[in-house]
């Protein structure tokens, strides 16, 4: 019998919540999850250039000055002062491109960002692993091909969800709504960017692991727990660097990049801590609170 949501809040108020966060932390360090977390918050960073390439590619072959300018402002939002300077140059040479450079751009961009994130994915598959305790990640060709999908899927949920919280305000000022519509957006896009966090985390913990997981309600507690830390981890960098007026004098140039690699770190972190409080509920579920390793896999 599959293990459901009303199962999970039950394990959940059987054992506590602080039991559970005590034990699946133990977890998490058993299996190494900082080491994971630094690797997969390191190629998920290197995803994002040229999915930015990809972008300004895009971005050239449509034509369209609106999208353009949302792109610009987005970064400017991401990244303002003089270390925009980086990210923009991008754009700037690529909305002076021609049509066909624009085409070729969004081509090796997205190339290149497909190969990125399934190796991206790759690595979210041998940290949850790690954590349910399975020793071995499924074999070459199947491990890639399901990192692939997820990339196209997940990955694709995650940019959508990353446009409309980051890119919030930028389409707001760019796309020329009224004022009534513009004032719905600002409202509805916060709602809309969590949901699309939350399916794309659900899916990246029914696939990555090499095992057979429950059913996706039981999945949502980890969930939960996976997207709650995201936005507080999220909060506290952006205060950090907001209140921190030191740091881009301290980075200079490269404070934009630093920033990112703090914030794919931390966004790697909440994944895998939301896998572990996932792996140790359905441990706690089964009697078994302690990490386990398992010997053969299950799929």
């Amino acid at each position: 019998m599959e293990l459901e949501g009303d199962e999970a809040l039950e394990t959940l108020r059987t054992v506590g919540r602080r039991r559970l966060a005590i034990d699946a932390f133990q977890r998490f360090r058993a299996a190494d999850g900082f080491s994971h977390s630094r690797a997969l918050g390191l190629q998920f960073a290197l995803t994002l250039l040229p999915a930015l390439i990809a972008v300004v590619g895009f971005a050239t072959a449509l034509d369209q000055d609106s999208f353009t300018r949302v792109v610009q402002e987005t970064l400017d939002d991401l990244a303002p002062g003089a270390t925009a300077d980086l990210l923009t140059q991008a754009l700037r040479q690529g909305t002076r491109s021609s049509q066909e450079s624009g085409e070729d751009a969004l081509a090796f961009g997205l190339i290149a960002a497909l190969l990125a994130g399934t190796t991206s994915m790759g690595q979210l598959e041998r940290g949850a692993n790690r954590i349910y305790g399975v020793e071995r990640d499924r074999p070459p060709l199947r491990k890639y091909g399901v990192a692939l999908g997820l990339t196209c899927t997940a990955g694709t949920l995650t940019v959508l969800a990353f446009v409309v919280l980051v890119g919030g305000d930028a389409i707001r000022r760019s796309v020329g709504w009224g004022d009534e519509l513009a004032d719905v957006f600002a409202v509805v896009r916060w709602p809309l960017g969590v949901v699309l966090v939350i399916a794309a985390v659900a899916l990246l913990f029914e696939a990555s692991p090499r095992r057979h997981q429950p059913e996706p309600s039981w999945l949502v507690v980890g969930s939960a727990v996976s997207v709650v830390l995201w936005l507080a981890f999220t909060a506290l960098l952006a205060l950090y660097l907001t209140a921190s007026g030191g740091f881009g004098a301290t980075y200079g140039p490269i404070a934009g990049t630093i920033g990112l690699l703090l914030w794919s770190f931390l966004s790697s972190l909440a994944l895998f801590l939301g896998l572990a409080f996932a792996a140790q509920l359905e441990a706690a579920r089964a009697g078994a609170p302690g990490p386990r390793v398992q010997r053969e896999a299950n799929v």
